[in-house]
């Protein structure tokens, strides 16, 4: 986001307590529908955070940001703002 200039919006993880399992996500800012894509696959695969936060994704891209959402969860956020 901060390559194209544009750091409004934000991922959102809707996950379960005990695990961490993917159950929801909101995705709101430029391009959504880019980040939006790979979490309904998640969880759609039953994936936790952990899985997506091992996930390796291109830097820099906007689909770091559900990487990012996924680091948050489990309590290990490198880039949030």
């Amino acid at each position: 986001a901060l390559s194209l200039n544009d750091t409004n919006g934000f991922v959102k993880l809707v996950t379960l307590k005990e695990d961490d399992t993917l159950i929801g996500a909101q995705v709101v800012g430029t391009n959504a529908s880019d980040v939006i894509a790979e979490l309904g696959l998640a969880i759609e695969a039953g994936m936790n955070a952990e899985d997506i936060a091992l996930t390796v994704h291109a830097h820099p891209t906007l689909g770091e940001m559900s990487m990012e959402a996924a680091e948050k969860v489990l309590g290990l956020p490198i880039h949030t703002m």
